[in-house]
């Protein structure tokens, strides 16, 4: 599939993989609505992806607040005519001992992590039903598929989304709607607290992950990847 013309909405999109996978797309001359809380690093993303060519309209705000998913999605879909494809890339974590959560912050998380991608999938089902398709990517983590050592609170956040993915892809086939969910790694990102770590010159790097993402994006119209699951080679799954 190509594509060229096609409007993407991306969550997360101020840094990370969601800023490589906006400015990858600009440069293949999508549309692109961009969502993230950082309104200066997403203006720099808009920047950025103008400057390559693409048309862009972004939204600051949090991925959990259903007014701004609403916005985003009625917004884009006024803009550019519709949505093919709404990325969930949006999500953070947090470690450690389970009595070292609060109340707030595993509240926090599964706001972010969760609900952000309920709320977003929630308000493109109906443009995307009306056009007779479109596809959802939700970037989850290979920690929806295994769970680790202080990692009770981020992996049940991951689980969830993964088990709402999953549900929601035999919901809307009969839509004509696909529904992928990728599984990384490691990711040499801002996601991880130290940027000068020695072993992340072996990590996944943004660029891998957006190739990855837009590998699923330009499959066949009658096909469609469930399920990627990717990772460095030095990483022991």
């Amino acid at each position: 599939m190509e594509l060229q013309g096609k409007t993407v909405l991306i969550t997360g999109a101020s840094k990370g993989i969601g800023r490589q996978l906006a400015e990858d797309l600009a440069a293949q001359g999508v549309n692109l609505g961009l969502v993230a809380r950082s309104e200066q690093e997403l203006t720099e993303v808009q920047q950025a992806a103008e400057k390559a060519g693409a048309k862009v309209i972004i939204f600051t705000g949090s991925v959990a607040d259903e007014e701004l998913a609403i916005q985003a999605v009625e917004a884009t879909v006024a803009k550019f005519g519709g949505i093919d494809f709404l990325i969930n890339n949006a999500g953070y974590g947090i470690f450690g001992p389970t009595e070292s959560y609060t109340a707030d912050s595993w509240g926090d998380l599964y706001d972010t992590n969760v609900k952000g991608t309920f709320l977003f999938c929630k308000a493109a089902l109906g443009p995307m039903k009306k056009a007779g398709g479109g596809h959802i990517i939700n970037i989850a983590s290979d920690v929806a598929k295994r769970v680790f050592d202080g990692g009770a609170l981020y992996c049940s956040s991951k689980f969830a989304q993964d088990a709402f993915s999953a549900a929601l892809r035999k919901e809307v086939r009969r839509d004509g709607i696909k529904v992928s969910v990728v599984y990384s790694g490691l990711v040499d990102t801002a996601f991880h607290p130290d940027p000068h770590a020695p072993e992340k010159k072996d990590w996944l790097t943004a660029r891998n992950m957006s190739a990855t993402i837009r590998y699923i994006m330009t499959q066949p119209e009658h096909v469609v990847i469930d399920e990627l699951m990717i990772h460095p080679l030095s990483q022991d799954y």
